[in-house]
């Protein structure tokens, strides 16, 4: 499980961001890695407003408008309020959602005298390609499974979380529990989904080309009624808790790239209402187009930031090959994908684009060695761990 690392570990004094971060060690890049980052946040809460709005709509029978509506409403409010007006005080009760959803269905699944665990499932199978359409595994897995293995979002919300950690020793609990946290909630579903619907035929029809359907569906099935509504406002809960804070990073974004504070609300209004206007306009394309440029987006800034932060690393002669090696293998995916799509990018043969993802990788490596090796910087300007 990896998720980009931003600034935690390396915070500088009086403002510990991602975009700080990125100018010390990607400078003129930097004013891209903005663009880039809030275009992402962007699709992040549009893509995780029609989502969850869908499956309430599925759970409720009440119209989907209305919760789009309704999650839009409360973005909103999470972006220009403090953290512990809203956010802070609805997670606790979120946590206690997904607790009971990933521990609840899990138990249900091992204990169900109708559905056992991963029926006709061969070991060799792990090391075959069973999409039902054939569809290639290299690099489509890599773009499609993102905030249960690596994601680039999660490195855009970096500095939010340890702005409200009060020792940064925290940072190793606080990033690394969330990440293998999420992973094992990951492992869980792709469980569910196999041994619920009986292998990936079974799944592939009981979707019908919606998600929401496997999680109304599975989570009926096990845990009844009642069980079942919980354990589905458990999964409502993963894509609200990252849609409210991907509009509330957006906007700190901006605020520190126009040196704009945010003490004032009219100043948090005028950078947050053309963010949601934004969102709002493209909640009316279609959600399968989203959902494409949401995941190469999503790769595209992991291996941004994982390439920053090798610089920042190799620029302080410390162990950077931890953030080299996975930022070399995400550009290799993001590049050969973009290089072979015939719908985001170029159509070439994959044996073709995966050579080109090879050497773009390889280029970028060689730019980032020559152009940080052996600069020296003012380490009075960083903080080291347990200052």
């Amino acid at each position: 499980m990896i998720t980009s690392p931003a600034c935690c570990p390396f915070a500088t004094k009086g403002n510990p961001s991602r975009t700080l971060l990125a100018s010390t060690s990607a400078g003129a890049a930097k004013h891209f890695m903005n663009i880039f980052a809030i275009v992402l946040l962007l699709l992040v809460g549009v893509v995780f407003v029609s989502a969850p709005a869908s499956l309430l709509g599925r759970l409720t029978g009440v119209d989907v408008t209305i919760f789009l509506v309704c999650i839009f409403a409360y973005y909103l409010i999470a972006t220009i309020v403090p953290v512990d007006k809203i956010i802070g005080r609805f997670y606790p009760f979120f946590g206690a959602l997904l607790v009971f959803m990933s521990v609840g269905l899990t138990v249900a699944l091992l204990l169900s005298s109708e559905h056992t665990m991963l029926p006709g499932v061969e070991a060799g199978d792990f090391f075959q390609n069973l999409n039902p359409n054939d569809m290639p595994l290299w690099p489509a897995l890599f773009i499609t499974i993102a905030c249960g293995a690596i994601s680039g979002f999660h490195a855009t919300q970096s500095p939010l979380m340890a702005r409200c950690m009060e020792n940064e020793q925290n940072g190793r609990f606080v990033f690394y529990g969330a990440m293998i946290g999420e992973g094992v909630i990951a492992i869980i579903w792709c469980a569910i989904a196999l041994s619920f619907f009986g292998g990936v035929e079974g799944l592939s029809e009981g979707m019908g080309g919606n998600p929401a359907n496997l999680v109304y569906e599975a989570s009926n099935g096990l845990l009844g009624a009642f069980g079942g509504f919980l354990a589905v406002l458990g999964v409502i809960v993963l894509p609200i808790t990252s849609g409210d804070t991907a509009f509330r990073s957006a906007r700190l974004i901006l605020a520190e790239f126009f040196n704009m504070p945010q003490n004032q609300m009219p100043k948090r209004l005028l950078l947050a209402i053309p963010l949601f206007v934004g969102g709002a306009l493209l909640t009316q394309v279609d959600f399968g187009v989203i959902w494409r440029y949401f995941g190469v987006a999503n790769q595209a800034t992991a291996a941004l930031m994982l390439w920053t932060t090798a610089a920042y690393l190799l620029r302080h002669n410390k162990l950077h090959w931890i953030c080299t090696i996975p930022a070399t293998f995400m550009t290799t995916v993001v590049v050969t994908f973009l290089l072979n799509s015939t719908k985001l990018g170029f159509g070439l043969p994959m044996t073709v684009s995966t050579i080109g993802g090879i050497l773009a990788a390889l280029l970028i490596a060689s730019a980032v060695w020559m152009k940080v090796k052996g600069k020296v910087v003012d380490h009075e300007d960083v903080l080291e761990p347990g200052e």
